[in-house]
């Protein structure tokens, strides 16, 4: 498994999830920045994503959904504020209903991306920042760290296939 360290600040608002691979930044950057191989790590092991739009430029976004095992779908959605191809993304992360859109009765979430050179590879760290401790908690009963660290978890096969 790729995840070497999940960091849950309660104190911070922060969840950040850390990652090496083998491959070089380029290679883990064309994860994110293409649509088709996005959708192959994005989402729990059980839940691969759909994506229907994909525009990594400030104040575009990327829309999709998850299908669970017996067919359910969960939508999301990013809010682009920061793109330095191919070292750092920063977006926002939310939920949306049925018809695609924003629901604004679930949180949202500040996301960070950073790649960096590491021992020969990269290094990914993922932090995500919550606007309040209830918000952290709420997803976290949800499952997101445990999704996150399996999302993340299958970007090996990918970089090395």
């Amino acid at each position: 498994m790729t995840v070497t360290r999940v960091d849950k600040d309660v104190d911070h608002l922060t969840l950040t999830i850390v990652a090496d691979f083998t491959a070089p930044v380029e290679r883990v950057w064309r994860l994110w920045a293409d649509p088709r191989q996005l959708e192959r790590w994005w989402g729990p092991p059980d839940y691969p994503a759909t994506v229907e739009e994909h525009d990594l430029t400030p104040g575009g976004g990327v829309r999709y959904y998850m299908t669970g095992p017996e067919g359910e779908k969960y939508g999301g959605w990013w809010r682009i504020s920061s793109v330095i191809p191919p070292t750092a993304l920063e977006f926002t992360d939310g939920f949306s209903g049925q018809d695609g859109a924003p629901n604004p009765e679930m949180p949202t979430v500040s996301v960070r991306m950073t790649l960096t050179g590491h021992d020969g590879g990269t290094r990914m760290e993922l932090r995500s920042l919550f606007d309040t401790r209830e918000q952290m908690e709420q997803l976290a009963e949800m499952g997101m760290v445990e999704g996150m660290s399996q999302a993340v978890g299958q970007m090996d096969a990918l970089v090395a296939g």
